[in-house]
């Protein structure tokens, strides 16, 4: 395989610039965010026409000039103007079913396929410098696209090699108003900290914008966590935005050290113990608010891959309304949280809002005459009026030692981080037999699934059913941006549908399409998704009992009570969130119900006549018979019989 040239190379064997300068041009380089080519047409070095000469001989692809161009308007509607600047490329014409294209990185792949998808049509690129396509945006869209010194421009430069003087990073700079806090007791941070608010003041340096730049652009975002993640030639940077991650920036090589060292320091960490993984944390100020940074490290073979954890402080003191919780299940939370005493579970996976739901209740709950003691791993929100306790288990402070020291604390409500183990499990539900409200979180599929946890810790099934008051089960799915449209469901959206629960013909569901408002994806913000399980005198017998979970479910159905996927199904039916985003979070439970052989409608096995339409069930068909029977015919005639 023959080596493709470099830059420097080309233009030297061509005599365009001499060894001497080239070497001077590429220290120079080293440090700056800036490309060589472009370094070297400021230094006056080469012409613009041996330059771009070079780049079709490395990139393999034709020079275009945009001053020159002059699109159509069909052609320009077919790429929004914010992506074009993310992209920096400019649409020319179209070609058959291609697109034809400047780009300033047509050589990038993964920046080609993200267009390719899309403007909906393959992409055939041509070679553009980034000031010109910049100048020809600004001519064909309108507009004025800020440089260097101007307000930031709202882009989201995901495939970026490099940050450009002619291309902001972010969204904004907030680093005028950033201001960094320390969270550590020594000395040697405080001045680090220091050091650092001078610098992001004055200095500037390359490592400093960054970091700065970064964490602006991930809370205008509403990013949760920023990803640091080092490869062979480069650093990617991504953020997770209402759950799902998405790219930010590339970050050239020669910044990653300084790069990661800076977030280190930051964060009271060794700079010099890069094989061990390490964590921090720090705070920020930015926009009047507080943010709580919790940082950890991990060695990669390509250097060390670093988390930002971003916490709000304000979101601690969100109300039940701002939960999203439906009107049903905020009035049965309501009504276990002002028992006094007994336990609440929440449960669900990681990322799904648990946290933030025990928040919310223990804001409803606080009050000068509560006395609330938490135990948390680590202590994510600080809720004034509060006692919290973070685990240490280097100390032997664990979650089992820590509450039994808690007992003798005279507390009315204890919220536990997490159950992890038996010990945990067995003095909390003593707490709540003995007159203390218990709150804690579960890693389970729904709630029902709650109680068979508890039972592979080793809790006793008696004591299960004297403790839990109420298991709250909850996902969080991306809600629909207000540019979503309705379309024809297909088979495929009509057989998620049926899963959830639906009976009844549809004609349309909503459909992500895709906006600036919403960065392109269709979604904005989260909703959440939720049942609740409470505790009546029939489901604690069929705990005590050993009763199956899809008995309980039934009895859940019996009594009104709304299973999660049905939850979920109202949503979608609302517009509210889409059916893709459905399928890919909330569970779905078919097994434990009867279909009624005339309308098709889940039952109750026990049922002798449909309460829907009426019918006797004689021979009530199974889940599996249904689905056979409904396989033979076409979905919609199926939901329809």
């Amino acid at each position: 395989m023959v080596k493709r040239k470099k830059l420097g190379e080309v233009l030297q064997e061509r005599g365009h610039i001499s060894a001497l300068d080239l070497a001077k041009l590429i220290t120079e380089q080293q440090g700056k965010v800036i490309r060589l080519g472009e370094l070297m047409l400021d230094r006056g070095l080469v012409t613009k026409a041996a330059l771009a000469s070079a780049l079709e001989e490395i990139t393999r692809v034709p020079y275009l000039d945009c001053s020159t161009a002059n699109p159509d308007k069909a052609t320009l509607a077919a790429v929004p103007r914010a992506l074009a600047i993310k992209c920096c490329m400019l649409p020319i014409a179209k070609d058959g079913a291609k697109l034809i294209v400047v780009m300033a990185e047509p050589q990038n792949v993964a920046l080609t396929d993200e267009l390719k998808f899309s403007v909906g049509s393959n992409i055939s690129p041509r070679l553009g410098f980034r000031e010109e396509i910049f100048k020809a945006i600004e001519k064909f869209y309108g507009g004025k696209i800020p440089r260097d010194d101007d307000a930031p421009v709202e882009v989201q430069p995901a495939a970026l090699t490099a940050p450009q003087p002619g291309m902001p990073i972010v969204i904004a700079d907030d680093s005028n108003a950033m201001e960094f806090v320390s969270t550590s007791s020594r000395q040697a941070n405080r001045d680090a900290i220091a050091e650092a608010q001078a610098e992001l003041s004055h200095t500037r340096t390359p490592a400093v914008r960054l970091v700065s730049e970064v964490i602006g652009a991930a809370k205008n975002k509403g990013a949760s966590d920023i990803h640091v993640e080092p490869q062979a030639t480069e650093v990617i940077i991504r953020i997770r935005v209402d759950g799902v991650l998405r790219d930010l920036l590339r970050v050239p090589q020669a910044l990653q050290h300084s790069f990661v060292s800076r977030i280190k320091i930051l964060s009271d960490m060794d700079i010099a113990e890069r094989r061990a993984p390490q964590d921090g944390r720090f705070l920020v100020r930015m926009g009047g608010k507080e943010f709580d940074f919790r940082v950890s490290t991990l060695p990669t073979q390509y250097g060390e891959k670093v988390v930002m954890r971003l916490l709000d402080s304000s979101s601690a003191l969100r109300g039940f309304p701002e939960l999203g919780l439906p009107e049903d299940v905020e009035k049965t939370l309501k009504e276990v949280l002002i028992q006094p005493q007994g336990m609440l579970l929440v449960t669900g996976p990681t990322g799904s809002g648990k946290s933030t739901t025990l928040y919310g209740a223990l804001n409803f709950l606080r009050q000068p005459s509560v006395n609330i003691v938490t135990v948390e791993d680590p202590v994510e929100y600080v809720l004034p009026g509060i006692n919290q306790v973070h685990v240490n288990t280097k100390a032997g402070l664990t979650f089992s030692s820590c509450l039994r020291s808690i007992l003798r604390q005279d507390p009315n409500v204890i919220m536990v981080g997490e159950i992890r183990d038996k010990e945990t499990a067995e003095i909390s539900m003593k707490a709540a037999q003995t007159g203390h409200f218990v709150l804690s979180t579960l890693h389970t599929n729904d709630s029902v699934a709650a109680i068979t946890r508890l039972l592979d810790l080793g809790i006793p099934a008696y004591m299960i059913s004297s403790s839990v008051t109420a298991v709250l089960a909850q996902r969080l799915v991306r809600r629909l941006c207000k540019c979503h449209h309705e379309s024809a469901p297909s088979r495929e959206a009509l057989a998620r549908l049926a899963a959830l629960g639906l009976t009844e013909p549809i004609d349309s569901v909503p459909v992500a399409t895709g906006c600036e408002e919403c960065d392109q994806t269709g979604y904005k913000g989260r909703v959440g998704i939720y049942e609740i399980l409470s505790f009546d005198e029939a489901v604690r017998a069929a705990v005590r009992d050993g009763k199956r979970n899809d008995e309980i479910r039934n009895h859940m159905q019996d009594v009104g009570m709304r299973l999660m996927q049905q939850d979920a199904l109202e949503k979608v039916l609302r517009g509210v969130t889409s059916v893709e985003e459905v399928a890919r979070v909330v569970p779905v439970h078919s097994d434990g119900f009867a279909v009624c052989a005339k309308c098709s409608r889940k039952l109750t096995p026990t049922f002798q006549y449909c309460p829907h339409c009426g019918a006797k069930q004689r021979s009530v068909k199974s889940p599996s018979t249904a689905e056979q029977d409904h396989s033979k015919m076409p979905l919609e005639e199926s939901l329809r019989s």
